[in-house]
């Protein structure tokens, strides 16, 4: 791939995680991006999907399987495809303990669906790893009863940071969302 179309692929990669508009448009001047991936780094490939996958961008995922991007653990897991994943793990177990895009836990992707019993499913089944990152995700989309369910089930680290090197109450606080807010003060006042 010479440096041109790799920056393509970086541009349509980058946008996979926030611009449909933009995915769209690069994509019908450049059918050939669908699937192609951008190396981070020699073990860190991304797609578009994967993009809009560990951002939990549901429009573009939805689109780019549409156009006929294909749909592992980690997607079906976002997008809150029970079946799918159950599917899935009953094939090949050991995905409960695989990662995704950049070492992403299949848990954190499952809390940015929304789908508490599909979180408490895969927990069940050994997904133990990223139990803190997706009580951030799930906090950072405002969805209690994962929140809740995680952390009466789970034992997420409280001080565990994320990317921006802030808590799950950080982000709660600076999203002003009171109940979470209390719900991870109470929690912690508990440990």
């Amino acid at each position: 791939m010479n440096a041109l179309a790799a920056e393509r692929v970086r541009e349509f990669v980058t946008a996979g995680h926030f611009d449909l508009d933009k995915v769209k448009s690069m994509l019908a001047e450049t059918p050939a991006l669908l699937n192609a991936a951008y190396a981070w780094s020699e073990t860190d490939h991304e797609t578009a999907i994967m993009a809009a996958t560990q951002t939990g961008n549901r429009a573009i995922a939805e689109y780019l399987i549409g156009q006929g991007a294909p749909v592992d653990i980690y997607t079906a897991s976002m997008l809150a495809q029970r079946e799918i994943v159950t599917e899935m793990l009953d094939r090949k177990p050991e995905l409960i303990r695989a990662r995704g895009v950049h070492g992403i836990p299949l848990l954190a992707f499952a809390s940015l669906s929304g789908d508490v019993e599909l979180v408490q499913t895969l927990v069940e089944r050994g997904a133990v790893e990223g139990v803190s990152f997706a009580l951030h995700n799930a906090v950072s989309r405002g969805f209690e009863n994962i929140v809740r369910w995680l952390l009466d089930n789970a034992q997420p680290d409280l001080h565990w940071k994320n990317y921006e090197g802030k808590t799950a109450l950080a982000v709660a606080q600076e999203q002003g969302n009171a109940i979470l807010t209390d719900l991870l003060q109470n929690h912690e006042k508990e440990e």
